[in-house]
Protein backbone atom coordinates (compact mmCIF):
# COMPACT_ATOMS: atom_id res chain seq x y z
CA UNK A 1 0.00 0.00 0.00
CA UNK A 2 0.99 2.95 -0.42
CA UNK A 3 0.58 7.08 0.92
CA UNK A 4 0.55 9.09 -2.80
CA UNK A 5 -2.52 11.38 -2.99
CA UNK A 6 -3.55 12.20 -6.46
CA UNK A 7 -5.71 15.37 -7.94
CA UNK A 8 -7.57 13.49 -10.60
CA UNK A 9 -9.53 15.50 -13.16
CA UNK A 10 -12.36 14.02 -15.08
CA UNK A 11 -13.72 15.69 -18.44
CA UNK A 12 -17.00 15.03 -19.92
CA UNK A 13 -16.46 13.94 -23.43
CA UNK A 14 -19.00 14.47 -25.75
CA UNK A 15 -19.43 12.17 -29.70
CA UNK A 16 -21.82 12.43 -31.62
CA UNK A 17 -23.11 9.58 -33.63
CA UNK A 18 -25.84 8.67 -36.40
CA UNK A 19 -27.90 5.74 -37.12
CA UNK A 20 -30.30 5.55 -39.64
CA UNK A 21 -30.53 9.39 -39.85
CA UNK A 22 -31.22 9.75 -35.95
CA UNK A 23 -28.25 11.88 -34.29
CA UNK A 24 -26.85 10.66 -30.47
CA UNK A 25 -24.93 12.75 -27.93
CA UNK A 26 -23.31 10.53 -26.04
CA UNK A 27 -21.28 10.93 -23.27
CA UNK A 28 -18.79 9.61 -20.99
CA UNK A 29 -16.73 10.84 -18.39
CA UNK A 30 -12.39 10.51 -19.08
CA UNK A 31 -10.11 10.29 -16.41
CA UNK A 32 -8.23 13.45 -18.12
CA UNK A 33 -5.22 14.03 -15.82
CA UNK A 34 -4.20 12.31 -12.47
CA UNK A 35 -1.35 14.75 -10.67
CA UNK A 36 0.46 13.33 -7.79
CA UNK A 37 0.17 15.61 -4.64
CA UNK A 38 2.77 15.93 -1.85
CA UNK A 39 1.65 17.64 1.60
CA UNK A 40 -0.99 17.42 4.40
CA UNK A 41 -4.50 17.57 3.86
CA UNK A 42 -5.31 21.13 3.37
CA UNK A 43 -2.46 21.23 0.31
CA UNK A 44 -4.11 18.18 -0.95
CA UNK A 45 -7.07 20.01 -0.98
CA UNK A 46 -5.97 23.59 -1.88
CA UNK A 47 -4.29 22.10 -5.06
CA UNK A 48 -8.05 20.26 -5.87
CA UNK A 49 -9.93 23.74 -5.65
CA UNK A 50 -7.09 25.41 -8.10
CA UNK A 51 -7.52 22.53 -10.85
CA UNK A 52 -11.28 23.27 -10.12
CA UNK A 53 -11.19 26.99 -10.43
CA UNK A 54 -8.59 27.24 -13.53
CA UNK A 55 -8.17 23.64 -15.21
CA UNK A 56 -9.33 24.33 -19.18
CA UNK A 57 -11.14 21.04 -20.58
CA UNK A 58 -9.45 19.90 -23.69
CA UNK A 59 -13.20 20.22 -25.45
CA UNK A 60 -13.06 23.61 -25.28
CA UNK A 61 -9.28 24.46 -25.83
CA UNK A 62 -9.90 24.60 -29.38
CA UNK A 63 -12.34 27.51 -28.84
CA UNK A 64 -9.62 29.52 -26.79
CA UNK A 65 -7.67 32.46 -27.45
CA UNK A 66 -4.83 33.82 -26.14
CA UNK A 67 -6.68 36.14 -22.96
CA UNK A 68 -9.41 34.46 -23.10
CA UNK A 69 -11.25 33.63 -19.61
CA UNK A 70 -14.20 31.22 -19.92
CA UNK A 71 -17.22 31.40 -17.79
CA UNK A 72 -17.15 28.64 -14.42
CA UNK A 73 -19.35 27.70 -12.19
CA UNK A 74 -17.70 25.56 -9.16
CA UNK A 75 -19.85 23.21 -7.22
CA UNK A 76 -18.42 21.69 -4.02
CA UNK A 77 -19.29 18.32 -2.98
CA UNK A 78 -19.68 17.17 0.08
CA UNK A 79 -17.40 14.41 0.06
CA UNK A 80 -14.82 17.17 -1.17
CA UNK A 81 -15.08 16.81 -4.93
CA UNK A 82 -15.76 19.28 -7.35
CA UNK A 83 -17.97 19.34 -10.32
CA UNK A 84 -17.29 22.27 -12.63
CA UNK A 85 -19.40 23.79 -15.53
CA UNK A 86 -17.11 25.26 -17.66
CA UNK A 87 -18.15 27.48 -21.21
CA UNK A 88 -16.20 29.36 -23.82
CA UNK A 89 -18.02 30.96 -27.22
CA UNK A 90 -21.32 29.24 -26.88
CA UNK A 91 -20.04 25.80 -25.51
CA UNK A 92 -19.57 24.29 -22.74
CA UNK A 93 -18.47 21.15 -20.79
CA UNK A 94 -18.16 19.87 -17.67
CA UNK A 95 -15.06 18.47 -15.02
CA UNK A 96 -15.04 16.89 -12.04
CA UNK A 97 -11.79 17.52 -9.67
CA UNK A 98 -11.83 14.54 -6.97
CA UNK A 99 -8.85 13.83 -4.82
CA UNK A 100 -7.58 10.08 -4.20
CA UNK A 101 -4.85 7.72 -2.35
CA UNK A 102 -3.18 5.07 -4.75
CA UNK A 103 -3.69 2.00 -3.33
CA UNK A 104 -2.81 -0.81 -5.63
CA UNK A 105 -0.44 -0.70 -8.78
CA UNK A 106 0.03 -3.64 -10.76
CA UNK A 107 2.38 -3.20 -14.22
CA UNK A 108 0.96 -4.84 -17.40
CA UNK A 109 1.95 -8.29 -18.45
CA UNK A 110 1.64 -9.65 -21.51
CA UNK A 111 2.04 -13.34 -22.60
CA UNK A 112 4.91 -14.37 -24.55
CA UNK A 113 3.44 -15.12 -28.70
CA UNK A 114 2.36 -18.72 -29.36
CA UNK A 115 4.57 -20.81 -31.64
CA UNK A 116 3.22 -22.20 -34.78
CA UNK A 117 2.48 -25.38 -32.74
CA UNK A 118 0.92 -23.67 -30.50
CA UNK A 119 -1.17 -22.02 -33.27
CA UNK A 120 -2.16 -25.32 -35.09
CA UNK A 121 -2.75 -26.66 -31.85
CA UNK A 122 -5.35 -24.00 -31.03
CA UNK A 123 -6.75 -24.15 -34.28
CA UNK A 124 -7.24 -27.41 -34.25
CA UNK A 125 -8.52 -27.76 -30.67
CA UNK A 126 -11.15 -24.26 -31.03
CA UNK A 127 -11.35 -21.44 -28.88
CA UNK A 128 -10.63 -21.94 -24.67
CA UNK A 129 -13.01 -21.47 -22.82
CA UNK A 130 -13.87 -18.39 -21.19
CA UNK A 131 -12.70 -16.96 -17.70
CA UNK A 132 -15.12 -16.71 -15.41
CA UNK A 133 -16.13 -12.99 -14.97
CA UNK A 134 -14.73 -11.63 -11.03
CA UNK A 135 -17.48 -12.30 -8.60
CA UNK A 136 -17.01 -11.22 -4.48
CA UNK A 137 -15.38 -14.18 -2.22
CA UNK A 138 -17.65 -16.03 -0.53
CA UNK A 139 -18.29 -15.00 3.03
CA UNK A 140 -16.23 -16.54 5.70
CA UNK A 141 -18.61 -18.37 8.55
Amino acid sequence: MTADWYVLIEEDIRKTRRVQAVEFRLHHWKLAAAHRVTGDEGRIAAVAEDAALHYMPTTLTRYARPGDRPARHAFLAQDGSWVVLVGLRGHQCHIRVSTARLMHVHEEEEVPPKTLKESLRDAWQGPPAPERPWSPPAAED
